[in-house]
């Protein structure tokens, strides 16, 4: 087993901070919008842990930035709607931003 990577610790943590709040969002929005944000998110972790063992990163990385800005969207409208309040919003910003930027940096490092 390779070892995990600081990004995908990162992003484990925000799905275990989020699972209880998208729970927390109306029973029709629950198979919609917290449906697509979990799949989303799952999918952010499967392609985080494909990348630590590709020899190919490039593509699944460019991937990840695609997914985590509909993730950026999917979220915006939960706040906008108020399914989430600013603070959690706040908290899930300031981490999809550490996130993409440790995402931009592997990026970076596998085009050297």
């Amino acid at each position: 087993m390779k070892t995990v990577t600081p990004v995908v610790e990162k992003h484990y943590k925000l799905i275990l901070w989020m699972l209880p709040k998208m729970a927390n969002f109306p029973k029709d929005q629950k198979f919609l919008l917290a449906d697509r944000i979990e799949r989303i998110l799952l999918d952010i972790l499967e392609m985080l842990i494909e990348a630590n063992y590709s020899k190919q990163k490039r593509e699944i990385l460019i991937k990840i930035n695609l997914k985590l800005d509909v993730l950026r969207f999917m979220m915006r409208i939960a706040k906008d709607m108020k399914y989430v309040n600013i603070n959690a919003y706040d908290f899930f910003c300031q981490s999809a931003i550490e996130i993409g930027k440790m995402v931009g940096g592997w990026l970076k490092m596998s085009v050297l």
